[in-house]
């Protein structure tokens, strides 16, 4: 009888320290920095621009092009490699991320009135996606990285505080 009830005491610390070992196994979940998401951005934008492979590409192929890009980058030294589908997974969230942000830019630069600067801009920028998605957008580095960039430019321009529809053709300076 006593030595079943050990047998029971001991069984789930026994279990326990098997979970424990599991978990200590696994990789620790890093964040990404922003230094890490400026040059995952422009491994994208510089690979999809490539003019030699051009967008012709499967796409595990561009995601292993970008994954040696932004491992090989000079400001990512000391940090661990990441593997391709992590910079798939970080980009999709990025380019979600930013292209709500554009939008919610956008209609802060409409309501834009005389003298708001900058700042009052992307502060109601932000009030907007707060409100729209009920979090805090926390990718400006992203944003300021891809808002000069083709696909992520406006759709309209604020002259003289009107606003005037500007087609995507003409890109952004």
């Amino acid at each position: 009888m006593k030595k079943e009830r050990q047998m029971l005491i001991q069984a789930p610390t026994d279990s326990f320290s098997a979970m424990k070992q599991g978990v200590e196994k696994r990789k620790e979940r890093r964040k990404w920095t922003p230094n890490e998401d400026v040059v995952l951005i422009s491994a994208c934008l510089n690979t999809s621009k490539d003019p030699v492979v051009g967008n012709e590409q499967k796409a595990v192929a561009f995601w292993k092009r970008i994954q040696a890009y932004f491992n090989s980058s000079p400001q990512l030294v000391g940090l661990q490699n990441k593997e391709a589908s992590h910079c798939k997974q970080r980009w999709g969230r990025l380019n979600d991320q930013v292209c709500k942000f554009v939008e919610c830019y956008e209609a802060a630069m409409k309501e834009q009135s005389s003298g708001q600067n900058e700042n009052d801009v992307m502060k109601v920028a932000h009030e907007i996606f707060f409100n729209d998605y009920q979090v805090k957008f926390t990718l400006e580095h992203a944003w300021r990285e891809l808002h000069h960039d083709h696909k992520w430019c406006l759709t309209s321009s604020v002259k003289d505080g009107k606003v005037k529809k500007k087609k995507l053709e003409e890109g952004c300076a």
